[in-house]
């Protein structure tokens, strides 16, 4: 998969089938759209592309008002929702700077300077809400007459959903809030996780018995904070279970600076660089400013003592299922 920051140059701007979005965490009704994407453009032999935008639309304009509490939280980081496009067989990612430039184009100069002119687009899926250019003015009856026009089809997707209720970035980020991943995975088609490269840190953690593995969080509003317990991929055959805290560690940092910090059990290798995925399974409690650091490492003692006895139960299940399987199995030859 070839990904472009903004639009492709000449040389490399053959004709797609396209879909436009944000994609925050490619949840299942993503999923579907990006299916059918692929299906069109394999059908129509042309390469499946998605335009997406950095940063958030939302985002941007929070900034510009100077109250950013109004811009989402983000699900994933851009290499996860990347790799989550490749899984889905995308071809081409425009990731767009959303810039005052881009957010002052009007509905005409975005279906031609970026869609016929930047992106040579034959083929174009987009939800049944889509608006694009300066105050969201476009809409999908502009798009279907510009088609005719300038050689392009069109098709719209009715909102995907799950048990009646419409799967969107705004529900995953709901249930990551409060710490629901069984309703996230339902949502995402997989577990929940965030990956990274483990980078240095202060290496407080050594110094008080819980070294962690650090990934920096790009954006300073994660969908969800606090202390999990959580499995860590990348680091042995199977994950390995630990603790991990992701927020901005006001006991220690007033930086504001958003981290995620995993303490794997019983684990002493040297991690630095290496690219990991940290699958968050339950929410222990928020994140809290303690007095001294005493009384944090207090409660990181009762928070891995808590991850301690959720993985030994979750041994304990497993090994029960195994016996009622072999129960089961030896019964069933009788």
């Amino acid at each position: 998969m070839k990904v472009f920051r903004g639009l492709p140059n000449a040389a490399s701007r053959a004709p797609c089938a396209l879909t436009i979005g944000n994609f925050d965490g490619v949840h299942l009704g993503h999923q579907v759209l990006l299916s059918r994407l692929r299906e069109a453009a394999t059908r129509l032999s042309l390469d499946a592309a998605v335009m997406t935008f950095e940063p958030h639309p939302r985002a941007f304009f929070a900034q510009m008002s100077g109250d950013l509490s109004r811009a989402p939280t983000r699900i994933a980081n851009l290499r996860d929702n990347l790799a989550s496009l490749t899984v889905a067989g995308v071809d081409r990612v425009i990731v767009e700077h959303f810039n005052a430039h881009f957010a002052s184009l009007t509905p005409q100069d975005f279906i031609e300077k970026v869609l016929v002119e930047g992106l040579h687009v034959k083929w174009l899926m987009v939800g049944e809400d889509f608006r694009y250019g300066a105050k969201r003015a476009g809409d999908i009856a502009m798009l279907v007459e510009a088609g005719k026009r300038y050689g392009f089809e069109v098709e719209t997707l009715p909102a995907v959903q799950n048990k009646g209720v419409r799967i969107s970035s705004s529900a995953v980020r709901a249930a990551l809030a409060e710490g629901d991943f069984v309703e996230a995975e339902a949502l995402l088609g997989h577990p929940y996780r965030i990956s990274g490269h483990v980078v240095h840190g202060q290496k407080l953690g050594r110094t008080i018995g819980y070294p962690t593995l650090n990934l920096r969080i790009a954006h300073h509003r994660p969908a969800l904070t606090g202390i999990f317990v959580v499995q860590v991929h990348g680091l042995a055959e199977q994950p390995l279970p630990g603790v991990a805290s992701l927020g901005v560690r006001p006991t220690v940092d007033d930086s504001g600076r958003v981290l995620l910090e995993t303490h794997v059990f019983d684990y002493t290798g040297n991690c630095y660089g290496k690219l990991i995925q940290v699958e968050f399974l339950r929410k222990l409690r928020d994140e809290e400013k303690f007095i001294d650091l005493p009384t944090l490492v207090t409660a990181i003692d009762r928070d891995a003592e808590q991850a301690r006895t959720y993985f030994g139960k979750v041994r304990d299940q497993a090994a029960f299922e195994q016996g009622r399987k072999q129960v089961s199995s030896a019964t069933d030859r009788i």
